[in-house]
């Protein structure tokens, strides 16, 4: 499988390139839309990843010419984190789906696995997990054989799940996914359908775990992987985690640059003599930051950035009081920086493997 990535962070680019080599794709790497659209003219892909935000030719204007001149490899857009408008105009151009950033690797892998094989084989009319089936043709569900009597939003709400089988959703989601602004009920109401729909399915025999709670993001199908697959995944993370601590370490000297035109932006605002320029910049370098420190685990120098990122985004005069802050996140953010890759993930895995241990002693 041949996938184009157009990106033109170099972070970003290396990171997913060596990603996806991980997994035996073979990878171009286009830095600007319009050498994207070069490569897209010239080879023949199974997939594009698309960055929204690129030099010369965005990722919107791409993904537009690419379906007018009636390309329809599946396109996979890279968005900015909490960028909605980008979303929007993304699919209603032509995109298949997207991922935010700073995203995780596994859901990259996840998405892009669910593109190639839409592309390659017939749509699957019914949604199955475990001994669950559902059949959006007659609106039948069924559990090892057995009919469930569902209410319309017990039932769309399984279909939600069935259909983003490996994706996590929080209330909020859900809401926004199941009902409508008029209705506009609270999360509890959630919670009280979740309920209701684990209830019915213990009673066909599902386990009461079906459904699985994520503590603090939300409800997912679960997983019920057994031990030697979970063997195979946990060795795959550790092998792409490692590749992927070398290229930050070859490349962290870049988002270092970044910090520095932060501060250098700081400094400025600081004595009153900022120009448009800088700051546009120094924004410019806290997106860039918040976008790649996440895929680096550095998920809360992601934050950080993000912050930095809105607070150099309004439109006003930063005032003495928000300078004093910015220079809080940047000192907090260099001391992030600092720490080896990854280490917020392991420090998280170390709790639950001393939680699973003390559940079982």
């Amino acid at each position: 499988m041949r996938i184009l990535l157009v990106e033109d962070d170099e972070c970003i680019a290396k990171a997913v390139e060596q990603i996806l080599k991980k997994q035996r794709y073979l990878v171009d790497v286009a830095h600007d839309g319009e050498i994207g659209w070069e490569f897209v003219r010239t080879f023949s892909y199974d997939l594009i990843l698309l960055d929204v935000i690129l030099p010369k030719l965005d990722g919107i204007q791409l993904c537009q010419r690419l379906r007018a001149d009636r390309y329809q490899t599946p396109v996979l857009l890279l968005t900015a984190q909490n960028s909605h408008t980008d979303k929007v105009l993304g699919l209603d151009a032509g995109a298949d789906d997207y991922v935010v950033k700073p995203f995780d690797f596994s859901e990259l892998l996840a998405r892009i696995r669910v593109l190639l094989r839409r592309r390659n084989t017939p749509i699957q009319m019914v949604l199955s997990w475990e001994n669950l089936r559902l059949d959006p043709q007659n609106c039948e569900v069924a559990y090892d054989g057995h009919v469930l009597n569902l209410t319309p939003k017990e039932y769309y709400l399984l279909e939600l799940f069935l259909r983003n089988p490996h994706s996590v959703f929080s209330r909020s989601e859900i809401l926004d996914h199941l009902w409508s602004m008029d209705e506009a009920p609270k999360e509890d109401t959630v919670t009280a359908h979740i309920k209701g729909l684990r209830q019915k399915l213990i009673q066909v025999g599902a386990p009461t775990n079906f459904i699985e709670t994520v503590y603090g993001l939300g409800y997912r199908l679960n997983p019920f992987e057994d031990d030697s697959r979970n063997k195979v995944l946990d060795k795959s993370h550790e092998e792409t985690k490692k590749a992927l601590k070398i290229v930050w370490e070859k490349l962290k000297h870049k988002n270092r640059d970044r910090l520095t035109m932060i501060k250098q932006a700081i400094a400025s605002l600081q004595r009153e003599q900022i120009s448009r320029e800088l700051r546009l910049a120094a924004r410019e370098a806290a997106h860039k930051l918040a976008g790649s420190l996440g895929i680096f685990g550095f998920h809360q120098g992601s934050q950080i950035a993000k912050e930095i990122e809105e607070i150099l985004a309004y439109s006003g005069k930063i005032n003495h009081q928000q300078v004093n802050y910015l220079q809080l996140l940047v000192k907090t953010l260099q001391e992030e920086m600092q720490q080896p890759a990854f280490r917020e993930l392991d420090q998280v895995l170390c709790r639950l493997v001393l939680d699973e241990y003390d559940k079982s002693s």
